[in-house]
């Protein structure tokens, strides 16, 4: 089974940048997505990046389009969540998750995952 361990989280003031990291024990042909849960919200898909054959595809949600960028460094067993122009409403626990199904339209569906980190803390302060 996958095991994912984030890091990065942190307090940043809005319009700040903030970069999360999710290791993987286990590295193979995976979607892997960035899932945040805000305070009195339900859990919603903010980014995934998936290996389509050579190519890697990436989705978002249309809240962080153009402000976040997610990525991979397959010989790091590492992904990326790079957030710049952090808004008071990014405030929310990040977690990572895994799956070994290539998704593409579902990746924000928390249900397709089956493997999830513990989470990082993000406050973003206006």
């Amino acid at each position: 089974q996958v095991q994912l361990v984030e890091s990065g989280g942190g307090s940043v003031q809005a319009g700040g940048s903030l970069r999360l990291s999710c290791a993987a024990s286990l590295f193979t042909y995976t979607t892997m997505a960035w899932f945040r849960q805000g305070p009195g919200k339900e859990r919603e898909g903010v980014a995934a990046i998936t290996k389509g054959g050579s190519t890697y595809y990436t989705y978002y949600a249309d809240s962080v389009k153009g402000r976040f960028t997610i990525s991979r460094d397959n010989a790091q067993n590492t992904m990326y969540l790079q957030m710049s122009d952090l808004k008071p409403e990014d405030t929310a626990t990040y977690s990572c998750a895994a799956t070994f199904s290539l998704l593409n339209a579902s990746w924000s569906s928390d249900r397709r995952y089956g493997s999830w980190g513990q989470g990082t803390q993000v406050v973003v302060s206006s």
